[in-house]
């Protein structure tokens, strides 16, 4: 039974991290180095992440800089950008890029509040199915006479309040995004 419980809650925990990785890539009118993990750059015919291949800081509240270690990835990384979808045009001076985040407007930042909403419930829906698995696997546990009937009662309270737990972090971390893009 713990073993049931254990891949759970682990499985869980990585509904919540795809989530927080999701939200970081959502970029909320100021600046954050996540939303260039998705982009790739092709670096001496390899996919490289921007991250590997330059130092990424935040300048200011909005401004984010990016210093490349090899000053001949420059153009790269600049294409790079521009051919992803983030929306925000990259200024090279020469031995670094600036990217420069726009203030929101209001009705973008109801937008993504809808995009946070959307993804937290797909989270919660990933959670749930993965308590039903759960307790399908304590069913034929039970029906296999490995546990028994008390036993299969107390696992499927536990396994119930483990989700509640993790529903309500889904709701925390949302929320708090939520809070962030409505921040003027």
């Amino acid at each position: 039974m713990q073993t049931v419980f254990s891949s759970a809650k682990e499985k869980m925990t990585k509904t919540i991290s795809a989530l927080n990785s999701e939200y970081n890539s959502i970029r909320a009118g100021r600046a954050n180095p996540a939303v260039l993990d998705p982009i790739r750059v092709d670096y001496w015919g390899v996919p490289t992440p921007i991250s590997q291949m330059a130092a990424v800081s935040v300048s200011e509240a909005r401004i984010l800089v990016i210093q490349p270690w090899d000053k001949s990835a420059l153009k790269l990384i600049e294409k790079a950008i521009q051919a992803s979808d983030i929306g925000i045009n990259p200024q090279n001076d020469g031995s670094i890029i600036r990217l420069t985040f726009p203030p929101l407007t209001e009705e973008r930042r109801k937008t993504l509040v809808k995009d946070v909403k959307s993804t937290a419930e797909s989270s919660k829906v990933a959670i749930r199915n993965l308590r039903r698995d759960a307790l399908e696997k304590l069913k034929a546990m039970k029906k296999a006479s490995e546990i028994t009937e008390d036993d299969l009662k107390y696992a499927e309270t536990e396994v119930q309040k483990i989700t509640d737990d993790f529903i309500k972090q889904v709701d925390a971390v949302a929320s708090a995004k939520e809070a962030e893009i409505m921040e003027i």
